[in-house]
């Protein structure tokens, strides 16, 4: 016996806790109450596997309160506080009757069915012991009312008060955001342990003061990991990664052995951060001081590796796991795929996950939204709401509502905010930004402009969401007088601000306000030099265009020299052109837009030779020209059409449509503008192919399948050509309809016969 208790003396790890396991089989004394207790307590220490401590539980016929105790705590040190009251449940079936020291556990891990203990100890006498009433204190001070904490602990002797009773008040005010109240508690404290200055440190980081956190941290007159961890996190948590970095390396030369909290946060801290070799450093110190990586260290690992681009050694992490693995590494391992786009790694990890919690979710959303893959993000998010296993919260909303955005989806995206009003989920600043971003994509300025001017706090990327809107509509003026009120606000622009503003001076034809928002930019970005060289292309001053890209202190990008093919395409300047696709060539070799374009300004000019070799050279260097395609929505869904498409099941009555507004507009005057035709074909194919435009099959559709007078909206994935859109504007006046294109370069608002963009795009 003697032997044992040596043993269990000097356990300090799972396979020690097994050795001494064996030897307690070894001598029968595996059903022997204290040595169970002992094994247990062991693991609640060790962090020993769930089924493990549940089989030495079981090892003994007839458990005594002392077993008990020991699972209890072992399950409120997991904080898996169902299993604390489903283990109390057992223990009162076997008879067995609890004393005081169970209660504390059960009371901190019951939730509010606390309260419910709270008057049970009551009822037995317990009320007045030191450990139960500081259970009861804590327990009030984390779920509220505070007041109901402040009223036992007010009850309490002044000399029977323990610092404990004072620690636990004063985080609770903190908790519920009552600085005054927890400062005035401190400064009357009779007595202050490390815990009271701790809990100061981490409730200032809370509340973004850390000045003020700094400054109790300072004053300490002893620290313990735990407040070096406060700190850390602190600036962790608030993004200030290197202070935080500098802070550990003050703990390290302090002589402060780091615990697993301080890695993850320090782990988490370079990831921030980003950078490689930062990460690669840590890694060396943690192999050098022989640090045992459990699985919380192991997962801020697996993700500090994945921000820094090393998915491979994530996974590697994430294999090694294995049964460790729980959803907070799941989550960073099906985000880290995300981040690199690695969608079918992602859903494969997504479709074989145990448990799905709203993280997992919300990665699997965002990760399809922010890829590209808008329609699947929403599909997702409708199999999310119909599962009902997990609820959306404003992180899910926000990427729903930019997917609705991207696609151009207003229906959709109608739809997506009644649910919002519905479940009544609130947002923050960042998903009102999103509200304006989505309306704005859509084409429903006004509604953009509502969620702004109902929003009580704005921001930059408020402002910038607005701006953009406005331009993407060719709304200059207003984009200009949006930015001088911003200033007027107090908000200064950023370089998001300036690229949108000078976009819609482009869009509106705004040559002189252009120009005054140019030269009040401090340092103009490069992104600034494209969008004046396309404000000046655009106006028809070629020279100045080219004069302003020769002036640049920096070399242009493939940017500024789209913008000047872009110009030359609509002025029909074949030398710059020319000169301008060359060098898109060198920078873009697989982008497509600018083979085309030059193409289109040799078709304008008849040099059809010209256009054969740039198709020659698209062949040879195995670019493939972008498949053009425009889509309508329709009863919750997305019709997709392309150039001559016939795969639609309504097809045949969207072609007779076709052929009568044809007829009608031939007869109002129209002309096919066959300029747009890349080949050297007959008159009649020239105008077949125009004819049959992606657009105008779409346009016809909503034409069949929408209300008389309702607002049609198409999304185009290219730039509308000449001929649809002198055909676009004269089917708004024949059929009496708004019709809203959006396409890769603006909104056109089509409307009596006009467009919004005074043919100027």
């Amino acid at each position: 016996m003697l032997e044992l208790g040596s043993i269990a003396s000097r356990v300090g790890n799972f396979n020690h806790l097994r050795q001494l396991h064996a030897q307690i089989i070894h001598n029968s004394l595996y059903h022997h109450n204290y040595w169970v207790a002992l094994l247990i307590n062991h693991c609640t220490r060790l962090r020993a596997p769930p089924h493990y401590t549940h089989l030495l539980f079981n090892s003994t016929p007839n458990p005594n309160v002392f077993v008990f105790t020991s699972m209890l705590r072992f399950y409120s040190h997991l904080q898996d506080h169902a299993k604390v009251v489903l283990m109390f449940e057992q223990m009162q079936g076997c008879g067995v009757r609890p004393d005081a020291f169970v209660y504390p556990i059960l009371i901190k891990s019951a939730g509010n069915g606390g309260i419910g203990f709270h008057a049970h100890v009551l009822k037995l006498g317990h009320g007045s012991d030191a450990f139960v009433r500081n259970a009861v204190i804590d327990m009030y001070a984390r779920l509220g009312p505070i007041g109901h904490a402040r009223k036992v602990f007010d009850e309490i002797p002044d000399h029977e008060r323990k610092v404990a009773d004072w620690n636990a008040m004063v985080s609770g005010y903190w908790k519920w955001e009552s600085e005054g109240q927890a400062q005035w508690l401190f400064d009357v404290m009779p007595e202050r342990n490390v815990i009271t200055w701790t809990a100061m440190v981490t409730g200032y980081a809370k509340v973004k003061d850390l000045e003020a956190a700094r400054r109790y941290f300072d004053c300490m007159p002893e620290r313990s990991v735990v407040s070096w961890n406060a700190m850390l996190s602190g600036y962790a948590q608030n993004g200030l990664a290197e202070e935080a970095l500098r802070l550990f390396d003050e703990m390290v030369n302090a002589g402060i052995e780091p615990d697993e909290t301080t890695w993850v946060t320090v782990i988490s801290a370079c990831s921030s951060r980003g950078d490689p070799y930062l990460a690669a450093s840590l890694v060396r110190t943690l192999h050098q001081k022989r640090i045992q990586l459990n699985c919380f260290v192991r997962t801020a690992l697996l993700d500090m590796y994945a921000k820094c681009g090393r998915i491979g050694a994530a996974r590697r992490i994430f294999d090694e796991l294995g049964a460790y693995r729980n959803s907070v590494t799941w989550n960073a391992m099906i985000s880290a795929y995300t981040r690199v786009g690695d969608l079918d790694s992602a859903k494969e990890l997504f479709n074989t996950m145990p448990g799905r919690n709203v993280v997992t979710w919300n990665s699997m959303i965002a990760g399809y939204a922010q890829n590209g893959q808008s329609a699947v993000a929403i599909e997702l998010f409708k199999e999310m709401i119909t599962a009902k296993k997990s609820t959306p919260d404003e992180v899910t909303m926000v990427s729903v509502i930019s997917a609705c955005g991207h696609l151009g989806a207003l229906e959709l995206g109608n739809w997506v905010v009644r649910f919002l009003t519905e479940n009544q989920i609130k947002l923050s600043i960042s998903g009102h930004n999103a509200m304006i971003f989505m309306y704005s994509r859509c084409g429903s300025m006004e509604d953009a402009k509502r969620v702004f001017q109902e929003m009580a706090t704005r921001d930059v990327v408020s402002y910038n969401a607005l701006i953009s809107g406005f331009a993407a509509h060719g709304h200059g003026v207003e984009a200009v007088n949006l930015m001088s009120t911003m200033k007027e606000c107090g908000i200064e622009p950023d370089r998001v601000t300036f690229i949108g503003v000078l976009t819609a001076c482009s869009h509106a034809g705004l040559l002189e306000e252009g120009r005054k928002v140019f030269e009040s930019i401090k340092d103009p970005a490069i992104d600034h030099y494209a969008c004046m060289v396309d404000l000046l292309g655009r106006v028809g001053e070629l020279e100045e265009a080219k004069r302003t890209m020769e002036r640049m202190p920096m070399e242009p990008h493939a940017g500024v020299y789209g913008s000047l093919l872009n110009a030359s395409c609509i002025h029909k300047q074949v030398e710059l052109g020319e000169l301008a696709a060359n060098k898109l060539f060198e920078l873009e070799p697989d982008n497509s837009g600018n083979y085309i374009l030059l193409s289109n300004i040799y078709a304008a000019a008849g040099r059809w030779k010209d256009v054969e070799r740039i198709r020659e050279a698209m062949k040879k260097g195995g670019v493939k020209k972008t498949t053009g395609w425009s889509w309508v929505e329709y009863g919750g869904k997305l019709h997709k059409f392309i150039v001559a498409d016939r795969s639609h099941e309504r097809s045949d009555d969207i072609y007779q449509l076709l052929i009568e507004l044809r007829k009608q507009m031939r007869e109002a005057g129209y002309i096919a503008d066959k300029s747009c035709v890349l080949r050297d074909v007959e008159e009649e194919e020239k105008e077949e192919i125009v004819g049959t435009h992606s657009e105008k099959l779409a346009i016809c559709y909503a034409l069949l399948v929408s209300e008389a007078g309702a607002v049609i909206r198409v999304v185009k994935n290219l730039r509308v050509c000449w001929d649809c859109h002198t055909a676009i504007k004269m089917i708004s006046k024949l059929e009496g309809r708004v019709i809203i294109v959006r396409d890769n370069n603006r909104f056109h608002c089509f409307n009596d016969g006009l467009c919004s963009c005074k043919d100027y795009w």
